[in-house]
């Protein structure tokens, strides 16, 4: 079975007009990065990725540069010949903004993957990055499924979160996702947000100890998923709109 080892990146800078521009993309194997007018797109260009494949993406924003990553599809993680690995790097300037929210990943039978992402925002950057992870297909026992996030900001440690899905006897318990077959999260960064943690069904809002919120949540099906995080999301930003309105008055 043959595997992929590729490596794709993306850069975006600010010009002198303030413009964010697209000095690099660079596809690679299954990997390939499309230009469009609401951001950058990935699109497989190989089904998989399948056990064995490693793949890297690096993204890079220049200092007042902002950058949206989104997905043609949704993403199949599928049993080949060992463990397959996605790693993003991300690396965001002064005044930048990060925003990456591909479609969920569906951890099939037999997969056995590991998502890694490790971002560095410097002081003033800002950062959405949103996940979404559906266990199987219709009426499917999911794979092994490792998601893991690092984000430093200004060179201190914002966030070190790693959803571990390898036993099923420990991740169908109670303490972990229970009966639910899809788990997300969104990670923010950046000034205004929710400084008092919130919970409710399936759904918990953590502020974190520096510039940022982690929203957390579980549900029964990728559509009520969604509908969550949608929910976390805003009550994690209702410090900022509430400044918004304010700033109006």
């Amino acid at each position: 079975m043959r595997t992929y080892h590729a490596h794709a990146a993306v850069t975006a800078e600010c010009d002198a007009s303030g413009r964010t521009r697209l000095t690099r993309l660079r596809s690679d194997g299954p990997l390939a990065v499309r230009e469009t007018s609401d951001g950058v797109y990935l699109v497989g260009a190989a089904a998989g990725p399948l056990g064995g494949d490693e793949l890297e993406l690096d993204l890079e924003v220049g200092p007042g540069a902002r950058l949206a990553i989104r997905s043609a599809a949704t993403t199949l993680t599928l049993p080949g010949d060992g463990e397959s690995r996605f790693t993003v790097r991300a690396r965001v300037g002064e005044g930048g903004h990060l925003d990456f929210a591909p479609e969920p990943t569906v951890a099939a039978a037999g997969c056995h993957h590991r998502a890694i992402a490790d971002v560095t925002l410097a002081q003033g950057a800002t950062l959405r990055w949103y996940e979404e992870l559906i266990l199987g297909r219709h009426r499917e026992r999911p794979g092994r499924h490792t998601s893991r996030i690092d984000v430093v900001v200004g060179g201190v440690p914002l966030l070190r979160h790693e959803l571990r899905l390898d036993d099923p006897a420990i991740h169908g318990s109670r303490a972990v996702l229970g009966a639910a077959k899809a788990a997300g999260s969104v990670v923010l960064a950046g000034p205004g947000l929710v400084r008092e943690p919130f919970a409710g069904e399936g759904l918990a809002v953590l502020p974190l100890a520096g510039p940022g919120v982690l929203v957390s949540a579980t549900a029964g099906d990728s559509a009520r998923l969604r509908r969550r995080l949608t929910a976390g999301e805003r009550q994690a930003g209702r410090d900022r709109h509430a400044q918004g309105a304010s700033g109006h008055s």
